[in-house]
């Protein structure tokens, strides 16, 4: 129990570093970005990689920063390019998606295995779950009749998405993107 404390209290101390909040403001453009690139097939399912951001200021920053990154992300993602109507519930959900990473990725080595156990408890819990429910109550339509298809284009991304991330953290640590951030991080909060 005093690990999981002590990964929110040092996810915190991120927090007062302009450092992280530079590198926040970063992997927000990107995160945009691709969101433009993103596919919409209805009003249910949406087939983006703009969460590649939010994974990675969790993976470097932990579960504070990455909630609080992820839930924030999403409503400017919804301000600047609006598709159906706002709920605070799917931006919440989003938000814990950015913790469960911190928990999972924060001070922990990467390997293909923890990206594929991270990734399959985000979508159950936060894509297939919670977001089918929010979705469910925001468009009335029956939680039973829109899980099938969202369980499935899940089912279809998450390798998708698992090689996807892990491939650009392995190459993004080899070039030493992740060391700079972190060394002149470092810097900064002795």
């Amino acid at each position: 129990m005093k690990k999981f404390v002590t990964l929110f209290t040092h996810s915190y101390r991120e927090l007062k570093s302009v450092r992280t909040i530079t590198a926040a403001a970063m992997f927000a453009a990107v995160a945009i970005i691709l969101d433009m690139f993103s596919i919409q097939l209805g009003s249910y399912i949406k087939i983006t990689f703009s969460s590649i951001p939010n994974g990675i200021i969790s993976y470097l920053f932990g579960p504070v920063v990455g909630g609080l990154f992820s839930g924030s992300l999403d409503v400017l993602k919804y301000l600047l390019k609006p598709t159906g109507a706002f709920f605070p519930g799917l931006t919440l959900v989003t938000a814990l998606a950015g913790v469960l990473y911190g928990i999972l990725y924060y001070k922990k080595p990467i390997t293909l295995r923890r990206v594929l156990i991270s990734k399959l408890v985000v979508m159950l819990i936060c894509n297939v779950i919670l977001n089918t429910l929010c979705l469910s109550l925001l468009y009335g339509k029956g939680f039973m009749v829109l899980l099938p298809a969202r369980a499935l284009k899940n089912l279809v991304m998450w390798p998708i998405d698992s090689m996807i991330f892990y491939t650009l953290l392995k190459t993004m640590d080899s070039i030493g993107i992740f060391r700079t951030i972190r060394s002149v991080h470092l810097l900064h909060t002795k």
